[in-house]
Order: structure tokens, then sequence, then C-alpha cells
């Protein structure tokens, strides 16, 4: 009605309403207008007048029923069906009284709704006028008469809830004796109003042609003329048959109308139907009237006799049937042959247009009806009845509906048996009236059911049946009117022709399978119908059939179960048939049997046999035998020999027939099926005449094969050629069918002869195999070929059952054939079944049930091998072909994890078995290790094999120092997903050794084994060092040691079984010998062992055993120096120096000289344990002398492409050296020394700049490192430098290290990250190039800013890009800026500590450009630097797609130094950077900067990407400060440290600083936070008011109010204090004789909650003006984002200002504005008061006017 968002027209405010535009209308007049319509009808126009005068109305109605009933009368469906809801509601809660009032105006209301369109209308109308009923009961009564007639409409309503809910009003208004009498006391009025509608009215009388579309009245008309049909069908059923004759008269005149008749073809089916119904009540209760109205009655009635709707239909032939029956003389006036039966034809021969199931029933009553004299010539007649239904069979529709065309078939077998029936004068036509119904209907109809499979089913046969069983009972009476001949001729008739269909049938090569089938289905109904279902007694018109009946239940049991005692029994099946009926039948099947045998022997026909077993079935009698018989002797004489031969010993002819016929079928091969040989067998067995007999033949065909010389009467056989060939061709075959792509499934199922091949391998006799053995080796061949093959087929799940097959033949095979693994066959099977267990069954397509069978499979033929090897001293050819398969797997690097455990659980689970053998266990284990042990050479190849990735770290660490290239393989591992070759043979190994320490299986030489067995744990230890090394080890590796966990293949496993020392010994053998990878291998070793072993003490007893040093040597001292104790290192500690002392120039790059002793030197010192530093200064003059001697050793200033990695590793121990010496020396060095130091670590950065294209070379990359971290040594000495030690430092030395050292150092490294950056853009490929930038970047964090502003970088600017700042500053953030995003955390740290030192100085130039700005209407935004931006918005961007699916609120996990690490720590940094350079700000450019963060929603975006990256439970585990306090620590207490070399948990890196970034957030930008959270939605709500309260107001409030403490900010006029405990702050403000107190209270969520300001004590200020300035000091404190000073600061400016008469803002009623601190300057020309510049945009915005707010002048 009233749109909500229409424009409006001038001065209408309310949107309109129909019910409010109804109380107006009673407020004004007082009265309730008078509902002004039409009557019920055209010639009463029923103006009805409102009632008469104010008064009277206000007694009668109340006034809520005078609004509803009004509403009722508007036209909006909406408004009316609410309005009818409250009606009934009201007439339910309101006294009786009260709704009584309402009758008067009820029926006028209910006589025009209860017709509306609308139905819902409709149904709430009735169930309302129930209520009202309920509520005024009998005072109903005076308005009956106007309501009865639309009451009876609506009952018959179209919407069936409407009509019942009508229904149930009327019974609750009258119980079901007086509902007649209320009808006859209203009739004349409810005939009135019936009569109306269904002669005058039309579609616009009943609606309003102006407002209702023309489908709308059309559709509301025909539904009112169909209710009106019926409700006067229902008037003539209800009322007494006294009262009937009262109505003829008006009745007359509705049916001497023609309108009324043409309502039998209006184009609405439903008008139809209901005029069909009306006119089948009127035959019922007033068959008069109808007779007197016969011409019109009977042609709208008959004449539509072809109208096909399924609505129509059933009332249509109810009609049909009443008029033929109560109309005597009604084919009088039809045509009938020219126009009712043609239509009755077509529509038979259509089948009833799918409408069979409700026409044909009517078919036999109509048929009877029909007189002689229409229905003539009775020949012709008949015909095309019947043809028209054989015809209306054979339609698809009937065809495909079971129950369709059995209503047709029902039909037509009733029809037929009236015809026969009928009485004819001439006995000649009678004949050939019978004989066409026979020959020309019956048996075509009983053809084509053969034919068809789908009519096969229905209830023809058992029609025939009851048929028959009629006519031969009627034959049988003797009367005197010949009767009885006519129906003997009438069925002999019947079976000629019935045998010669059958024979038409069975004659032919190819007869269909089905039809013969439906045959003997046939005869065997015809002899025994109660075998089967029984028509049902009939009931009114409709015929219907049961689908089963408890007789048929019975005997389909019985076919099973039922055991004949008798043979009169079985004889008394052929009882069930009558005499008359037993010999035509068995004629019958005689001939049928006759033709089939012959067919059968002759083309050998399969269909035929089938039909000859079914036929037997249920004629097994001697007769039948006999003919079959005859049949077969015209065959070869000698079987007619034969034949006499059985006479002579049978006299049965179905025995005979068993001998002569049935035994040589059973022999025959033509046929795929012989089920149904089995059945005829039976059938004989039923025709014998005693059981004795049929055992006499049962037994003669078992030849049982029970005793030992009818066995040897067939061994012979049995171990011949043609069986054997015969079974392995079975065998191939069978392989082959599994094997195809897709198994042939029309086969019978092979398991059968699976079966027959897994008795002849298994079974045995006297120890010897059925069969040859050369046969068995053969078949067994087979079988593994076919294996081998399902191996390679990936086509995933054909080969299960064939696969599943092989394992049972084998697995019988294996168990009870002794011997059977000394063939070379079946040890390949075996090997076969052994490899499908050991691979991945994913790779193999296999189930796990299946996997579980081949694994029996191979463990039971594994079981007879053991068995097998302890009785004869042979060498078994699996073992050794499988150890060798299994070494092949494990060597080829082609498995994964996966793979790898199945593998090794099989060959465990092969060794278990072997271990069994009692006696060989030792020596059968023994060599299958043996066999599987690579040898030197391989083991060579495999150590080869791994990458040397793993060198890095130990190379970085100084853990391992190396003065040569290093070598083996550089393999990329990320990408990798088979594991190398060198893992798997260790892993599998490793678990033989501990399966044989665990079962203490020992073999041989005690000796050799241990050594054999500490080798291999020894390669499993070097396997984990080399993952352990790795810098981020790949998922596969990392899943590799889970499986090593899951398995138990653990050193700690091993040093439980056995002792470690020889073990340890080895180790540290291969480490003297190799070191690099095993030196690491053996400190992991002692570490674990956690102590030296007195063995191990003995090996490096003395140092002088290490002399000469190799590399191998060098390295295994490194690894031990941190496990010598005091003297053991002092006294390397000297040998060293001595060896340094005496070295000459060309020992100092060697392993044996200088580099040797510095690397040693260096790892002793590295953990400081050792007190030495008097040697330390006597070094650095060693080093400045070889300096002094040979300058070209050290690489200072020069390009290292040339140089060696002798030279290069020399000098690294030497940068090593210096950063030791300033950490441990105490004693003072000299002048030249310190210019030694410094001199020498700017020239060897100054290499490492210039040589950064050999990064890539990893000794250059570690020279590179610890040249930038000599650098960081010694700005961290000098930063860290306390007075004390000043003093013995030389003069100058640190003015020269702050002006010219850290100068250089700092000019050189901040391009070179910029340029390594530059040429990298993604760090995570090479991991060397990270470890450069981690040096690179601790460096860098020494800078100051002053050398940060007077960098030397090249100029670097953005288009477009606006900015306040000087060139130098712009070009430091656009060149460092961008690196926050570089994937690789320490470059990101870096850039983020120099930007921290730039932040401060930023904002100052804003604030230059600031007073330029004019004072706007518009909002100012101002962008925080560009260069900061511009990476946020990118980060924002990558962000979203990372997190958007997690729920705010929830933890996302982010994996350490993943890419997604790199990201949002460089956004958080981001933002740390943002909120520092915002708190340097002043107030007046934070507000900019927080508009800018408004608009943009950056923010928002990181306040909800805070909460996914903030756990939910933020506590701190990590080292604490040292006062333990009692609260838990949380991230939000602890301060979080960023260093480069991330020192740190990097797991909880990303959380903390994530609660960094939000504390800081919270307390720089209250404001915008609050606001951001007051608009969450209700669930992000609680989570951050949840989680603030909990984790950080704590901390802020408590920050927040100690800086209000300890704040020195002096105010004139004012005190602040605070009390931390009440959390409250106190301002006092004083000026002249004005005295205020304020009490500022902090919330328990804040800062999200707002702060409440109270006031104390005042003294001198007017209530108005007190409440103004503490609103304002709300307001501000609210809306600033800043601490509560400065919102205390801004306020007492306000107040000051205020004294100070300036005036205040009229919109905000405040002097400084909330916001942007400004003053009111806008003053308007008129009235001069003057306004804030935002106060006054927002008001202009808001109100769309430009009026001065307080004068409403316009604003110039």
């Amino acid at each position: 009605m009233g749109g909500k968002n229409k424009q409006r027209t001038k001065g209408n405010l309310r949107p309109s309403s129909s019910g409010r535009a109804a109380e107006l209308l009673a407020k004004e007049r007082g009265t309730v207008p008078g509902f002004i319509g039409f009557g019920t009808s055209q010639s009463d126009l029923g103006y009805v007048p409102a009632v008469q005068g104010a008064e009277e109305i206000d007694s009668l109605v109340d006034a809520d029923f005078r609004m509803v009933l009004r509403k009722l009368s508007k036209r909006d469906i909406t408004t009316k069906l609410k309005a009818m809801q409250e009606f009934g509601t009201m007439c339910k809660e309101r006294e009786a009284e009260v709704v009584k009032g309402v009758l008067p105006y009820w029926p006028r209301i209910y006589c025009k709704i209860s017709l509306d369109h609308d139905r819902r209308v409709r149904e709430a109308t009735q169930q309302s006028f129930e209520q009202l009923i309920l509520k005024v009961k009998k005072h109903l009564a005076p308005y009956l008469k106007s309501i009865m007639g639309y009451w009876l409409i609506a009952q018959c309503d179209t919407y069936s809830p409407a009509a019942s809910a009508a229904k149930v009003a009327f019974e609750k208004a009258f119980p079901s004796s007086k509902q007649p009498e209320a009808l006859v006391f209203c009739k004349d009025e409810i005939l009135n109003v019936l009569q109306d509608h269904l002669l005058k009215e039309t579609p616009d009388t009943l609606s309003d042609p102006q407002t209702v579309p023309e489908e709308e009245r059309e559709a509301k008309f025909f539904r009112i003329l169909t209710c009106s049909l019926l409700a006067l069908k229902k008037l003539l059923s209800m009322l007494p048959k006294k009262e009937m004759h009262s109505l003829e008269e008006k009745l007359m005149s509705l049916l001497s109308q023609n309108k009324f008749w043409k309502y039998s073809k209006h184009s609405v089916p439903q008008v139809r139907s209901a005029f069909f119904e009306l006119a089948s009540a009127f035959c019922q209760y007033l068959p008069e009237l109808v007779k007197a109205e016969a011409p019109r009655a009977c042609p709208a009635v008959l004449l539509s006799i072809d109208d096909s709707d399924a609505v129509v239909c059933p009332a249509l032939w109810e009609a049909v049937l009443y008029a033929v029956t109560t109309i005597e003389d009604c084919w009088s006036h039809v045509n009938a042959k020219k126009g009712v039966l043609p239509k009755l034809w077509i529509v038979l021969r259509e089948g009833g247009r799918g409408l069979a199931t409700i026409i044909y029933p009517n078919l036999l009553p109509f048929i009877s009806k029909v007189p002689p004299g229409i229905a003539g010539p009775k020949m012709e007649y008949f015909r095309t009845f019947f043809s028209s239904i054989i015809q209306g069979l054979s339609s698809e529709r009937a065809i495909a509906s079971p129950s369709e065309s059995s209503a047709i078939v029902t039909a037509f077998m009733e029809c037929l048996r009236f015809a026969i029936l009928q009485k004819i004068d001439e006995e000649d036509d009678q004949r050939k009236i019978h004989q066409m119904l026979i020959y020309d209907q019956l048996i075509p109809l009983t053809n084509a059911v053969l034919k068809e499979p789908r009519l096969q089913n229905g209830p023809l046969f058992y029609q025939i049946a009851e048929t028959l069983s009629s006519w031969e009972a009627k034959a049988e009476l003797s009367n005197d009117d010949s009767t009885d001949e006519v129906f003997q001729k009438l069925l002999s008739n019947f079976w000629d022709h019935l045998l010669k269909m059958c024979v038409l049938h069975v004659d032919m090569l190819d007869a269909g399978e089905k039809s013969l089938f439906a045959i003997s289905g046939m005869l065997e109904i015809l002899q025994n119908p109660n075998s089967a279902t029984k028509p049902n007694n009939r009931k009114s018109l409709k015929i219907t059939f049961t689908d089963e009946d408890e007789s048929e239940r019975n005997t389909e049991n019985g076919k099973l179960t039922e055991v004949r005692n008798s043979d009169s029994e079985i004889q008394a099946d052929l009882q069930h048939c009558s005499l008359q009926r037993k010999e035509p039948l068995e004629n019958l099947v005689c001939s049928l049997a006759e033709l089939s045998i012959v067919y059968v022997n002759e083309q050998k026909s399969e269909q035929h046999l089938k039909f000859l077993s079914a036929l037997l079935k249920s004629f097994s009698s001697n007769r039948v035998f006999q003919v079959l018989l005859e049949q077969g002797n015209d065959a070869s004489t000698a079987e007619a020999e034969l034949q006499n031969e059985t006479k002579a010993h049978h006299g049965s002819p179905s025995v005979q027939f068993l001998y002569v016929n049935l035994i040589p079928w059973l022999k025959e091969d033509w046929m795929k099926d012989t089920h149904f040989l089995v059945d005829i067998l039976y059938s004989v067995l039923n025709c014998c005449n005693s059981n004795k007999e049929r055992k006499i033949i049962l037994d003669d065909l078992t030849k049982a094969c029970s005793s030992t010389t009818k066995l040897s009467l067939v061994s012979d056989w049995l171990k011949g050629d043609t069986l054997g060939e015969r079974l392995v061709m079975l065998a191939d075959d069978l392989c082959h069918l599994g094997l195809k792509p897709i198994a042939a499934s029309s086969e019978s199922s092979p398991s059968e002869r699976w079966t027959l091949l897994s008795l002849v391998l298994s079974q045995h006799i006297k120890n010897e195999s059925l069969i040859g053995e050369t046969f068995v080796e053969r078949i067994i061949d087979k079988l593994q070929a076919a294996l081998s093959k399902a191996k390679d087929l990936s086509e995933a799940g054909n080969t299960e059952p064939s696969v599943s097959f092989i394992c049972d033949v084998a697995s019988g095979f294996f168990s009870s054939v002794k011997g059977c693994l000394l063939m070379p066959s079946s040890e390949d099977l075996l090997l076969t079944i052994f490899q499908l267990c050991a691979q991945r069954q994913d790779a193999m397509h296999l189930t796990d049930l299946l996997v579980c069978k081949l694994k029996h499979t191979w463990m039971s033929g594994v079981n007879s091998l053991v068995r097998q090897l302890r009785s004869m001293q042979k060498q078994s050819t699996f073992l050794h072909k499988s150890a060798l398969w299994v070494k092949n797997q494990i060597q080829s690097s082609s498995l994964d994890v996966k793979s790898l455990q199945v593998l090794i659980s099989a060959v465990s689970d092969l060794l278990s078995k072997l271990m069994e053998a009692d006696g060989q266990s030792g020596y059968l284990v023994g060599t299958y290790v043996e066999h599987i042990m690579p040898n030197k050479t391989e083991w060579q190849k495999l150590h080869e094999s791994l990458s040397t990735e793993w060198m890095h770290k130990p190379l970085l660490e100084g853990r391992l120092s190396m003065n040569c290239e290093t070598l083996g393989s550089c393999v990329k591992l990320c990408g990798t997903t088979k594991l190398p070759g060198h893992l798997c043979t260790s892993a599998l190994l490793s678990k033989m050794v501990l399966l044989v320490l665990e079962n203490g299986v020992v073999h041989g030489n005690d000796d050799a084994e241990r050594k054999k067995i500490d080798n291999i744990i020894a390669e499993l230890l070097y396997s984990l060092q080399w993952i352990e090394e790795l810098e981020n080890p790949p998922y596969l590796l990392l899943e590799y040691l889970r499986m090593l966990e899951e398995m138990h293949i653990t050193y700690e496993k091993f040093s439980t079984l056995s002792n470690t020392a020889s073990l340890q010994e080895t180790i540290f053998d291969r480490s003297e010998e190799h070191g690099r990878l095993w030196s690491l291998t053996m400190a992991k070793v002692i570490r674990v062992e956690n102590t030296v072993s007195c063995a191990m003490k003995q090996l490096f007893k003395t140092t002088e055993g290490f002399l000469p040093l190799t590399e191998g040597r060098l390295h295994t001292l490194q690894c031990l120096s941190p496990f010598l104790i005091e003297e053991a290192k002092k006294e390397l500690v000297f040998h060293c120096v001595a060896k340094l002392m005496t070295c000459t120039q060309t020992e100092l790059s060697s392993t044996d000289g200088a580099f040797g002793c510095l690397s040693i030197l260096n790892s002793c010192l590295n953990d400081g344990s050792i007190d030495c530093d008097h040697l330390l200064p006597g070094i650095l003059k060693i080093i400045i002398s070889w300096k002094n001697d040979n300058e070209d050793s050290f690489l200072f200033s020069c390009n290292l492409k040339e140089t060696s990695a002798q030279l290069l590793g020399f000098n690294i121990e030497m940068i090593r050296y210096l950063p030791l010496l300033l950490k441990y020396s105490t004693a003072p060095l000299a002048d030249s020394e310190w210019d030694f130091i410094m001199c020498s670590m700017l020239a060897w950065l100054e290499t490492t700049s210039e040589n950064r294209s050999l990064y890539h070379v990893p000794l250059v990359q570690i020279f590179a490192c610890v040249s930038c971290d000599l650098a960081s040594a010694l700005s961290a000495y000098f930063e860290a430098a306390a007075p004390e030690t000043t003093g013995s430092l030389p003069v100058n030395l640190i003015s020269e290290w702050k002006e010219f050292f850290s100068e250089g150092i700092h000019n050189l490294l901040l391009p070179l990250l910029v340029k390594v950056t530059g040429e990298t853009k993604n760090a995570s490929e090479g991991s060397f190039q990270n470890s450069v930038l981690t040096s690179l970047g601790e460096a860098l964090t020494y800078i100051s800013k002053d050398q940060l502003l007077n960098h030397k970088l090249p100029a670097k600017f953005v288009a477009g890009q606006k900015t306040n700042l000087p060139d130098k500053l712009q070009t430091l953030l656009n060149t460092l800026c961008p690196l926050l995003l570089f994937r690789a955390r320490p470059v990101q740290i870096s850039v983020y500590h120099m930007l921290y030192k730039l932040m401060p100085e930023l904002p100052k130039f804003d604030d230059e450009d600031l007073k330029s700005y004019g004072d706007e209407e518009e909002e100012l935004a101002l962008s925080p630097p560009a260069a900061l931006m511009s990476v946020l918005a990118t980060e924002e961007l990558l962000l979203e797609n990372i997190l958007e699916c997690i729920p705010v609120g929830e933890f996302a996990v982010i994996q350490p130094l993943s890419d997604e690490f790199c990201l949002v720590l460089g956004y958080l940094l981001t933002w740390k950077l943002t909120l520092a350079f915002f708190k340097a700000a002043s107030s007046q450019l934070r507000v900019l900067y927080s508009q800018y963060l408004r608009r943009t929603k950056s923010l928002n975006k990181l306040l909800y990407n805070l909460f996914r990256l903030m756990p939910e439970n933020p506590v701190f585990s990590g080292p604490t400060s040292e006062v333990q306090n009692k609260d838990t620590k949380t991230f939000f207490t602890e301060e979080l440290h960023l260093d480069v070399k991330g020192t740190g948990v990097l797991s909880s890196q990303i959380p903390h600083l994530a609660c960094s970034v939000y504390h800081i957030t919270l307390k720089d930008l209250p404001a915008m936070v609050r606001l951001w959270w007051n608009s969450c939605e209700k669930r992000v709500f609680n989570v951050v008011d949840k989680f603030t309260s909990k984790y950080v107001s704590s901390v802020l409030s408590s920050q927040e109010i100690s800086s209000v403490q300890t704040s020195t900010q002096l105010f004139n006029g004012m005190t602040v204090k605070a009390r931390s405990a009440a959390r409250e702050v106190i301002a006092t403000y004083s000026v002249d004789d004005i005295f205020i107190e304020l009490i500022i209270q902090l919330p328990s969520n804040y800062p999200l909650g707002s702060i409440t300001v109270e006031s104390g004590k005042r003294v001198g200020v007017a209530v108005q003006q007190w409440r103004n300035w503490m609103l304002q000091l709300s307001t501000y404190l609210t809306h600033q984002n800043g601490s509560i000073m400065e919102g205390l600061s801004l306020w007492k400016n306000n107040v000051d200002k205020r004294f100070e008469g300036v005036e205040d803002c009229m919109i905000c009623f405040s002097v400084i504005h909330g916001s942007n601190y400004s003053l009111p300057k806008k003053a308007c020309r008129t009235c001069k008061k003057k306004f804030h510049s935002a106060c006054l945009y927002k008001w202009f915005t808001s109100s769309n006017k430009s009026t001065c707010p307080l004068c409403r002048e316009t604003f110039f």
C-alpha cells in the first residue's frame, strides 16, 4: 500500500494505511458508515442501509469489532486475511453479548467474503465463522436464511481446507440429526442463491470489471459455478424424501433452462464434472423430473461418453449408468448407432486414453443395458466391441501400465462371458457368434499376450481358467434346451484353436525363450489355477485381483519343502482339473512335447529343451514320457537295442527316458547351462512308482570315487596328458579372464573352476599329487605369470577377483603339499606374492582385505619353506632373489615414506618367520642380512648421493672449518618426493639388526657380526645427523623421522639392546678418517650418552696423537672441544699457540699449519670456559707480524674470483678470532693494534662489498658473514663501552670510531643491503643468501639517526607521490619501506630498526605544512608517509587472501619462516612504525592522520587481522625478567625484543608482535578503536570486549594512571591526582572565586568502554554551564586519540578560552572543537554568531539546508 521510500507530497508526513483510515472515519463521524453494496442477486440490488442513529450502533457494536468489520471491506488481500483472523480471535475471547452485536452485519460480509478469490481468506472466513457460532449459538437463527445458501456453497469449495472448515462450522451449528431440518427451513433461500449463480450471474457481475483482472474474474466465476452445482447435489442428498416434492416446481424451472444443460459441454472440466455429479443425483433422488426432461438429459449425458478428462470421467460414467437405468426410453432420445456407440468404440480403441481403470469396469453394466434393437445385428456389434478392446490393449500406454492392461483384460473376459450367455433364437447364428468370439477374439488376444512379455503376468490366463470352469460346469448339466451340447462344442472349439496357436509358437527353430516360457506358464495355470492367484469376489462396479493369496504362498513353499510321501498325493495334483479339461490339456502337452524333442535331437535347440523341462515339471505323466520315447525312437538302431535292454530292466517309460535321452544329454557339451536337465531328472523321479525305485536310480547315477580300486581305475586318466593339458588350459583361461580390462560377466561365475584348480593342486593321495608333476609346475607358472601382470596392471578393481582366487589356490597349495617349494616355479610364485605385499597398495590398486590375504599366503609359503630348508641343506632361491630385489628397491631412491614403511614391515615379517627355523635361524637370517647389505663402494655412492646442503649450518656456526671447496651432490631438496637411497638403506638394515638383537639370534663369528651391526647403526646415525644439519628440512624428511619413531628404529632402542662402546669407537674412527658429517655425528653421540666413556677418553688421550692435522682430525678436535676437560683444552691451546709461533709463510693457510691451529683455537675459545686471556694479545701480535711480512695473504679490498679456498679459509679463521679477542681479553690493546683491527675490518668489508656476485660460493659467503659480524662486534663494543673502560682505551679512539670507522661501515653496508636485496627478490631460495643478510642486517642495526639522514644512496622517487619531506629523506623512505615486504626475516627486522629511528623526525615536516591549510569546510585528512602507506596497502591485499577464511577471534597459526610468516611480520612491523609516527605527531596532526586511516579503513582491517593473529590465551613462556611476580606473564606485560639473529622462539614471535601492536593501538588510538568496536557485529563485539578486559585493560589502566602520577606537566590553576586502586583521576580547577573538582573514572574494559566523568565539589558555577563542561570533558576523553592528560589539557584550554571571552560554538556548545581542536571562526553575517567550520559542514550536509542554525537566514 504505502511505499516506504517513495517521495512524499508536501505536508504528507506519514505513509498511508488502510487500517488508520478506517479509524479516522470512525472518529470523525462517530458512526459506522453503512456497508453499501449489492445483494445476493441481481434482482434484489440489496442496498443494506447503515443502522440509523449513532447511539443505537454504539450500543450494538463494540469499537474494536467496528474496526475489524471495516477492514473486512477492504480490497487488499493481506488486510482482509489479517482482519478475518483478528475477527476469529475476538469472537473467541470477547463475551457473548459483545459478539452478538456483530450479528446484524455478519450475513452481509459473510456472503461476500466467503466467495473471495483468495483461498486463504475463504478458509479463514469459515474458521472465524466457527468461532462466532460457538459463541452466539442459537442467536444465529434469525440470520440463517440469508447465510445458508452461501454456507452450502462454501462446504463444496474446490479448496478442500476451506470446504472442511465450512463443514466443521456446520456440524458445530447443527447436530447431524438436525441438519436436514435446518436445510428444509432455508430451502427456498438456498435455491434462489443457487439458481442465481447457475442462470443469472456472469464473471462481470460477480467481480468489479474495473478493478479485477479478467483471468481472476473468470476463475472466480467458474469456481462458484462448480461449487453451486455441487451444493445443489448436496442439498438433494441431504433433504428428507418427503420434502422433495415441494422443490419440484422450482427445480423444474431450473431443468427447463437450456443454459443448465449446456454445462455438460462447458470448457472447464471441474464444471462438467460437477454437472454430471448433479445429473446422477437428479436420477437418484428425483427420477420423475429427469424422465420429464429426458429429451434434454439423455443427449447431454450419453453424447459426452467420449469425454477423456480425468476429472470428468468418473462422474460422467456414473451419470451414464444412472441414465440408462433410470430413464427407460433413454435410447429413443439419441442416435445410438451414429452418436453414442462410435464414440465408445473410439475410446476403447485408444485403450481408454489412460483412464482404463475408471472406464472399463463400467463396460459390462453398460452393455447389459443396451437393448437388442440397438445392439443388432449381434454378430457385427460384438465383433466391433471386442476388436476395439483388443486394439486398445495393444496401445503402448495400456501395455506399459499393469493396472490399465489388467483392467482391460478383465473387462474383455467379463463381457465375453456375458456375450456367450446371450440367448439367440437362431441356433446357427449362435454357433457362428460363438465361433467368432473364440476364433476371432479370444485366441488372438491370447496370442497377443503371449507375444508381449509385459502382459504375460496379467490376469488373462487365470480369467481363461475361470471361464473354462464355468463352461465345463454348464456342459455337464443336462438340460432340455441342449445347452450342454452348445457348451461342449464351444469347449472343443476352444481347445482346437488353442493347440493350433501354441504349435505355431513352438514349431520354429528360433522360438523366443520368453514366449515358450509364457506357454508353459499358461498351461500350468490352466491345469491348476489354484497354484497361483484367485480372482476376488466381485464388488460393486470394480473387479480387482489380489496379487497373492494364501494358497499361492503355500504352494510356493511347497515347491521347495514339501516331501510327498505317497504316490496318490502326486497324482492328486492332476485331479485339480476336471476330467473334461484333463484330456484336451494332456493332448496339447503331448503334441508340444513331441515337437520340442524333435528340435532338441535334430537341431540341438537349447530353448526347446528348457521348454520341455518346464512342461515336464508340471505334466510328468507316463503318457508324456511315452510320446517322448516314441519320438526319440526313430534314432539309430544301436539306441533301439539299448532301449530294449532298459525296457527289460525298467518298465516305466519315464525311467527309460532317463537312460536313453537324459544321460546322453548330460554328457554332451553344446549346452551352456545344465540346471534344467537336473529339473528333468526330478520330473522323472516324480513319475516313479515308489521311493525304492527312485533310490535305485540315484545310486546308479552316483559313481563314487570312494574305494581305492575305483581310484586305481581312474588314476591313469588323472595323471594322463589329456586331463593335464586341459587343466593347464583352464588355469591359463582363468588367469586371462581375470586380467582382461573388464571381466566378462555373462559367463557363469568362475569360482567353481577355481575351486577345481585348488582341489587338483592341494589334494594328495599317498603323497602323490593327483595329476602329473609337470602339469603342476606348469599351472603354478601360469599363476605366477598372471600375478606379475597384475603387478603392472593399473586398471583398478578388475584384477581383484583373480588375485583373490590365485591367493586361495596358492595358499592351499603351500600349506597342504609337502616339498612344494622345491619347484623353481613355486618359489617364483612366492617371490611375486611377496613383492606384491612389499609395495604400496594404492600404487597396486589392491584393497586392504586383499593385501591381508596376500600376506597370509606368502607367510604360509615361507613357513613351508623354512620347514623344508630344515630338512634339506639346500640354498633357497626365494631368499636370494627376494634379498636382491629388496636391495635394489632401497638403493634406487624411488621410495617415499609410505612405500618404505610397507617394505620394512614386509621384510620384518619375513625375518621373524626365518627366526622360527630351529637350529639354522642364525645362518638364514645372517645370510639374508648379508645379501641386502651394500658393499664399501655402494656405501660410498650412497653417501655421495646425499646433498651437501647440510654444510651451511655447521660452517656458519663455526662448528667445522674448511679450506677446500665442498664436494658431493648439490641437489636441491625442496621439491623432492622420494627419499635418498642412504636413508632407506640405513632404516631397513637398522630395523633388521634391531630384530636380530631383540630375538638374540647370533650366527658365526661374534666379533665380525658385532662389527657389521655397528656399521649399520653408524650409518643410521649418519642419516639422522644429515637431516638434523639441514636448515629447513622438507616435509618428506620430517615424515621419515616420524616413521622411524613409530617403528622404534632409534639409537635409544639400540642402546637398550646392546652395549654402545664399540659403536662409539666405530664412529670415532670414521670421524678421524673422514671428518665432516661423521665428526658431527660423533659429537651428537657423545651428547646423547652425556658422559664421555672411558674408551672415548682413551681415544683422544694424547693431543700429539692428532698430529699431523688432517681434515678428519681437525674436524674431530673441533667437535670434541666442548666436551674436553679444562686441562686438556689448555694443553690443546698451548700446543696451537706454539705451532702458530713457528709457522712459516707457506704453512699459513694449510690444514696442518696456521689455519688448522686457528680453527682449533676459535673452537676452544667459543664457549669461554677456559682461562687463558694472557695468551690472546700475543696471538694478535703474531697475526700482525704475518701481515707485515706478507700482506697478500690478507684479503684486503680485493677481488676474490681467483682466490684459493685455502686462503679464504685462513682469513675466515683470523676474522673469527678478533671478536673473541675483544670479548675475552682483559689486557689493554696498544694503539697500533687497534688501528690494525679497525683498518682490517674496513678493508675486509670492502672486499665483502665488492664480491657480492660470488656469494653463491660457500666460503665467500662465510667470509662476508664473519666480516659483518666483526663490524657488529666492534659497534657493540663501542656502544656499550662504560666510562671506566674507556679510560684504558687510546685517547682519540672513540672519536675516530664515531667520525670515521662507524661512518665507513655504514656507507659500505647500507648500499650493499639495497643492492643484495635488489638482486634476489626472494631470499628463501638461497638460504646462503639469508645468512649474509642476517649478518649484514645485524651490523646495520647499529647505524645512528644522523648516519641514516646523511646516507649516500641513489635518489629514488615515486611518480604522483604526495609528500612534504625533503628529497634525501624521501629517497631513504622509498628505498627502505619496500624492504619490509622482503621475504627474509633478517632484512625486515633490520629495516624496521632503521626506520624506527626516523619516525619521530617525520611529523614536523607536515606540521609546517599544516599552517598553510585554510579552515576548510570539509573534514581534512592527511596521509602518514606515502611510502609506508603503499607498502601497507600491498600487504593488506595479500593478507586478505590468507586470513579471510579464518573467523575473527580464532587463532591463525603461522608457520615460522614461511612466506606467510614474512608477510604477516612485514605487515605488523609496518603498523608498529605507523603507530610510532602517529605518537610523535602533534594532536592537530593526529586528527588528520586518523581521518585518513578511517577513510582507507586500514585500521579496521588491522584490528580484524589482529584478532586472528593474537592467541586466545596470550601467556608468555619465554625467559622473563628476574623479579618473579606472582601475576602470570602475558604478551602484554612482557616487552618484545626483535633481534635480527632471532634468538627468541620464532613460533611465538608473530603472536607476541600482534599483541604488542594491539597494545600500542589501544594506547595511542583509543577513540578509533572504540569507534570500530561499537560498529562490530555482536559476536566479534563480545570477543573483543572479553579479550581486552581480560588481558589488556588492566595493563593499560595502570600505565595510564601511573603516567598521570609521574607526569611532569604543570597546569596553571589546575592540579591532577590519581588513585590507582580505584582507577580514578581527580582534576581540581580553580580560577578567581570559581572552584571545580572533576572525577574521571576508567571503565573495566578501558579503553573500549566510555570514560565516566563525575562531579566533585563546585563553587561559583551555574548548573547549566557545569553540565556543559562535564559533557565537553567526556567528549574530549572519548573522541581524542591520546592520553587522559592530553584530554585534560584540552579541556582546560577550552574553559580558559571561555573565561577569556571566546564564545561557544552554538552547534557543539564548546569553544575548542572536540576532534580537530580549532576555535569557532565562521561567523553568520546576520546574527554575528561564530561556529566551528567542521560543525557547520556537518550541519549543512545532514540537514540539506544552508541556513544559519540560530537565525535561519541563508549562510553566506
